[in-house]
């Protein structure tokens, strides 16, 4: 397979800490989650040829980041700041080709920790959010 089309993509959050996910509107763009792994240094006096060594370390469940196009009374879009404010963590979701065959959705708990607003005089207003994940994002298969 050559890849697939983004298009429609979609930003989940729980909205009433049930289990209820609504999508946030107007979302331009989103990328994550951003995983790494720590890299622990072992090298010592006698590591074979003077290279360094290296064992695995913590994993960081990284970001995830938006861009929306920007509407102060979209609810979904406020909904932002109120978690931006809390001090929880919320659960989000990133559904990767919603309502097809191979849709696969990540879960994850975040925070909020960066909201930006931009007002140009020639261009649409945009949000952008950065959510920073707690814990282990899971990736599952979720399409019919």
């Amino acid at each position: 397979m050559a890849g697939l089309d983004a298009f429609g993509t979609q930003l989940k959050r729980d909205s009433n800490g049930a289990g209820t996910f609504v999508a946030v509107a107007n979302i331009s763009d989103v990328s994550g989650p951003s995983r790494s792994r720590e890299a622990i240094e072992v090298t010592a006096h006698d590591s074979p040829d003077k290279y360094r060594e290296f064992v695995k370390g913590l994993k960081d469940g990284g970001e995830v980041e938006i861009t929306i196009n920007y509407d102060p009374g979209d609810t979904t879009h406020q909904a932002l700041d109120d978690d931006f404010e809390e001090d929880d963590l919320r659960e989000y979701q990133v559904v990767i080709l919603p309502g097809k065959a191979d849709e696969h959705t990540w879960e994850f708990s975040a925070l909020i920790t960066s909201l930006g607003d931009e007002f140009p005089h020639d261009d649409k207003m945009e949000r952008t959010a950065t959510f920073k994940i707690s814990g282990k994002p899971v990736l599952s298969a979720t399409g019919a």
